[in-house]
């Protein structure tokens, strides 16, 4: 395959590619930024949840039990116990406690975002991926080396590595 061929078949495959992907990158956009803020309250609305756990629940389980990261019981009074978020009533089994969740849509974002070997959508992530690494690579193909804006480019990409070195090691 001749240069030229090369440079238009990349081209052609980096704008196919990219405008197949264009949803899925919306998508991971949105939630990369949504999760830089998992921390906080941001878009976040309270939810009131009963939850019946097994009576014979052992206290320090019940952090997990919640799936509550940070768990801390504050006291226990009788068969109450009292955390942060709520209550656990050893004797009947009901949590009561206040959950702060994403809307819907945005949390099922987050949730395709965050996926893991555990779950299917795990091998929409790996395309998705190599999909990302192909872009950065076709980008060199998408002008030829002697012009201007090739050369400006590479000014350009050279200072983006560093900027992510110095990111990554600081």
């Amino acid at each position: 395959m001749s240069k030229i061929n090369l440079n238009k078949n990349m081209r052609i495959y980096h704008r196919y590619l990219g405008f197949f992907l264009a949803g899925i990158m919306a998508v991971y956009a949105i939630s990369g930024v949504l999760l830089i803020f998992r921390e906080t309250d941001f878009l976040k609305s309270e939810q009131k949840i009963e939850k019946t756990l097994p009576k014979d629940l052992k206290i320090e389980n019940l952090g997990k039990a919640l799936r509550m990261r940070d768990f801390k019981i504050e006291k226990q009074e009788n068969e109450i116990i009292y955390f942060k978020q709520g209550t656990f009533n050893t004797k009947t089994g009901i949590a009561n406690y206040t959950s702060k969740e994403l809307p819907f849509i945005l949390e099922k974002m987050t949730k395709l975002h965050k996926s893991s070997t555990n779950q299917p959508l795990f091998l929409l992530n790996v395309f998705f991926g190599l999909s990302l690494l192909f872009f950065v690579i076709s980008s060199f193909w998408m002008f030829l080396p002697k012009t201007d804006i090739f050369k400006r480019g590479m000014y350009f990409t050279v200072g983006g590595i560093i900027i992510t070195l110095i990111l990554i090691f600081i």
